[in-house]
């Protein structure tokens, strides 16, 4: 069974779209220990059986906020086989914000651009091609309170799964903090256990921005002395440089 997650900024439908796609096949909880609902279904198609599970809405995702640490939790910690990042079509460029967040991650990620129909009634004109292109991940357009896009969406999450692929990263930071990135990227990779895992780039980046959940899971390493301190140096590097 394809375990699939979803998630998105409040607002753009991604409740809808659980709703599409799991209809009566559903049930809702908490996630263990908090406060904050889980709900979870099921969809079939083509044969191929899935569990959907809808992530808060979120507009980033940092260790600050319940909801934004649930989220990139579950897609960090539990790997989902597929995540579908529901981008609102007509306030695209806020939402893409997420989207980057989840590559850097290196989420199996497929969009699903929905309110196509509210974006036409501004005027916008999106070339869904050449965003898929640029975002190195299929982009399938919807409009959930119509069920436009459904079976569409079902067959990218089918063929994602299956051809999973490790995508370069679309955010260059500039010579300097790519630099630095590298640097402590470098680091982490010493500690096999910890960059099998996780992301080695995504760790790094974290770790450069001080991030809570993250330095926890570093302070674990035997590596714990040489990481901080390739961040340390770096990031001292830098500001005597500025």
């Amino acid at each position: 069974m394809l375990r699939v997650a979803l998630i998105g900024n409040p607002n753009v439908g991604k409740s809808v779209i659980f709703n599409n796609l799991t209809g009566l096949r559903q049930h809702t909880g908490n996630w263990p220990g908090k406060t904050v609902e889980k709900k979870v279904g099921r969809h079939t198609y083509k044969g191929v059986e899935m569990e959907i599970v809808d992530l808060p809405g979120t507009y980033s995702l940092t260790s600050r906020a319940i909801d934004e640490l649930i989220a990139r939790e579950y897609i960090v910690e539990e790997k989902p086989d597929v995540v579908v990042d529901i981008v609102d079509a007509s306030n695209i460029e806020r939402n893409l914000y997420l989207t980057v967040l989840l590559l850097e991650l290196e989420a199996n990620v497929v969009v699903a651009l929905n309110m196509m129909d509210v974006a036409e009634s501004k005027g916008y004109k999106i070339d869904v091609e050449k965003l898929s292109e640029l975002l190195g991940v299929p982009v399938v357009p919807t409009i959930a309170t119509r069920k436009v896009g459904m079976n569409e969406l079902s067959e990218a999450i089918i063929k994602a799964a299956e051809k999973r692929k490790k995508r370069r990263p679309i955010v260059n930071y500039g010579r300097r903090i790519e630099e630095l990135i590298a640097r402590v990227e470098k680091a982490v990779k010493k500690d096999r256990s910890l960059s099998e895992k996780y992301s080695p780039r995504w760790l790094a980046i974290k770790i450069l921005e001080n991030d809570e959940a993250v330095l926890e899971k570093v302070n674990e390493s035997p590596y714990r002395k040489e990481i901080l301190k390739a961040a340390k140096k770096g990031i001292n590097e830098a500001v005597k440089e500025v």
